[in-house]
């Protein structure tokens, strides 16, 4: 009786001989424009610098790459940002067999300063803000990201089938970071100053038009940073200021005046009650400092 044929090779999860650009495509297929972007950006600025097929990376070539970076006089936080966007393209192509060893797992990736507390107005920096800006559009805008805490891409995507009435509220379906989706509660205020604005716009139209044609009507988020930043700039507030800002300034206030920890991480979409608690930090109500004698 004879041995049954040996079994054929497993198949590649990668085929042989895939270049970079294919391996980038493959790497950020699924993801979400914005951060495609920067992980193309990234992966280019990559092979750039060290002049190598992925394959033949080594540890040195990314040392370099981080001193590179360093030399540039990027951030603390932008670098940490490239280099973990290095070692998840390293990851990604030693999950998949392409890459025998990972050399970027050893990379130290740099521990930028927590500038939270920087980045967090008073309510009455916003509430100036918002009462100066001229446009109704825009002024709806501001009191969006600030009352749901929204990220600017989150309110980019907004449709008119997004909003809700709940009660004598209404809620938004936000579809965040990661795919996930959550329901944000407005105040009734707000939810009446966004419907009166819809016109006749379609279901699928966005709630916040571009007053440019391209992209179907639809807010690009560098639009919305800007018009931020005028608003900001108008209350004679730091020209620094970005729609982020005003998702922290939600954070820090809500829980400044009572709402549970656990509530405003649901709100906010963050994976953990840790990412949250940031926040109980960055503008502390009280110090041991203040009871000292001075």
């Amino acid at each position: 009786m004879t041995l049954a044929a040996s079994n054929p090779p497993a198949p590649q999860v990668i085929a042989p001989g895939t270049d970079n650009a294919e391996i980038i495509d493959l790497w950020t297929h699924g993801k979400s424009e914005n951060t495609a972007d920067l992980y193309r950006r990234v992966a280019n600025l990559l092979l750039t610098t060290t002049d190598k097929p992925l394959q033949w990376l080594t540890l040195q070539d990314f040392q370099y790459f981080a001193d590179t970076l360093e030399k540039n006089d990027l951030s603390p936080s932008s670098r940490r940002t490239y280099i973990s966007v290095v070692k998840s393209l390293q990851s990604f192509g030693h999950r998949t067999g392409l890459i025998q060893v990972n050399a970027a797992a050893a990379l130290v990736t740099p521990k930028p300063k927590d500038t939270l507390s920087q980045k967090i107005l008073s309510e009455l920096e916003v509430l100036t803000m918002i009462a100066l800006e001229p446009c109704e559009r825009n002024k709806l805008i501001l009191k969006t990201f600030y009352y749901a805490g929204l990220r600017a891409s989150e309110l980019c995507d907004l449709n008119w089938e997004d909003l809700s009435p709940n009660a004598e509220n209404g809620q938004l379906l936000i579809y965040g970071k990661g795919g996930k989706t959550r329901v944000v509660l407005l105040p009734k205020t707000l939810y009446r100053e966004i419907l009166n604005s819809r016109g006749d716009a379609g279901n699928s139209e966005p709630i916040f038009r571009s007053r440019k044609a391209t992209n179907g009507g639809r807010l690009h988020r560098i639009s919305v940073t800007y018009l931020v930043k005028e608003a900001a700039k108008r209350a004679g507030i730091s020209e620094k200021t970005s729609a982020h800002w005003l998702r922290h300034c939600h954070a820090s206030h809500a829980l400044n005046r009572g709402a549970p920890i656990h509530l405003l991480s649901q709100t906010l979409g963050h994976a953990s009650i840790a990412t949250t608690s940031r926040y109980l930090h960055a503008k502390p109500n009280d110090s041991s400092g203040l009871y000292l004698i001075t």
